[in-house]
C-alpha cells in the first residue's frame, strides 16, 4: 500500500499542529506550509516555508499526489460594528478565503492525481449561531462555507471537500479570551457541554473527514461546538 500524502497549511501551531501529529500517527507523509517550524520536531513531516498572506503557494513543494489537505490559518477579530474597519476586514477575507483558494488550487493537480482526496476547511460557529462582536470573522468565514460546497461540487467525484465550524477552542490562537481560569470557566459555562474545545477535539474530526473513514461525507460544515450552535442547557 502507498503512503498517503497530506498537506496542511498552518500546521506549526494550534489546530493545525494537532492535524499533523494524528496523521503522522497514521503512517502518513505530511507536507506543513507554514511561517515556522519550532515544534515539528518529529519524523515524517517535511515543512515549507510559507507565508499565506504574502507568499505565492510554491508549487514545486507540493507532492506529486495529494490525499488530503487542511486548510488552517485562521483569525478572531473581535469587535463592535460601530469600530469595524474596511482595511481589517480585507485583510481577515485575504487570510481566510483568498488563502484557502490559492492553496486549494495548488493542491488540485495532486489531488487529482491521488483519484480519492479530500479537503478540510475551518469556520465558526458564529456564522450560523449569530454571535455579537463577530462581524469581521463570521463575514471571512462564512464565505469560506459557500466555497466548501461550490469545491464539493466542482471537484466531485474525485476530491471531497467539508468544513469544521469550531466554538472557542483552547489555542495560542484563543490565548487572550482563555487567559485566567476565571474566564476559561465563564467561556466554558457557555456551553452545553461545560467547557471549551481542545485541539484534538477539533483535530479528531479534521482527521475523520481527510480519511477514507468519511468517503461518502461532501459538501458539510459540521459544527464541532460543545452544542452551542444547536442546544440550550
Amino acid at each position: 500500500m502507498n503512503q498517503a500524502n497530506y498537506v496542511v497549511v498552518g500546521g506549526s501551531r494550534g489546530i493545525g499542529l494537532g492535524i499533523v501529529k494524528r496523521l503522522v500517527v497514521r503512517g502518513a507523509s505530511v507536507t506543513v506550509l507554514s511561517r515556522t517550524s519550532d515544534e515539528l520536531n518529529f519524523d515524517g513531516v517535511r515543512h515549507v516555508p510559507f507565508d499565506v498572506l504574502n507568499d505565492g503557494v510554491p508549487q514545486d513543494a507540493m507532492p506529486a499526489t495529494i490525499d488530503g489537505l487542511a486548510y488552517c490559518p485562521g483569525s478572531i477579530n473581535l469587535g463592535p460594528l460601530r469600530g469595524v474597519k474596511a482595511d481589517v476586514m480585507l485583510a481577515d477575507y485575504q487570510l481566510n478565503v483568498i488563502g484557502a483558494v490559492k492553496c486549494v488550487q495548488a493542491a488540485m493537480a495532486g489531488m487529482k492525481a491521488a483519484q480519492r482526496s479530500s479537503v478540510v476547511m475551518f469556520s465558526t460557529v458564529a456564522v450560523q449561531q449569530g454571535l455579537p462582536m463577530h462581524s469581521v470573522v463570521a463575514a471571512s468565514k462564512g464565505a469560506l462555507e459557500g466555497l466548501t460546497r461550490t469545491w464539493a461540487a466542482e471537484l466531485a467525484p474525485h476530491s471531497r471537500v467539508n468544513c469544521i465550524a469550531p466554538s472557542l477552542t483552547d489555542t495560542p490562537l484563543a490565548e487572550r479570551l482563555l487567559s485566567s481560569d476565571e474566564k476559561r470557566e465563564a467561556m466554558g459555562k457557555r456551553h452545553p457541554l461545560g467547557r471549551v474545545g481542545t485541539i484534538d477535539d477539533i483535530a479528531a474530526m479534521a482527521e475523520f473527514l481527510l480519511t477514507d473513514a468519511s468517503s461518502w461525507v461532501t459538501g458539510q460544515v459540521f459544527g464541532v461546538d460543545g452544542g452551542m450552535s444547536s442546544l440550550r442547557a
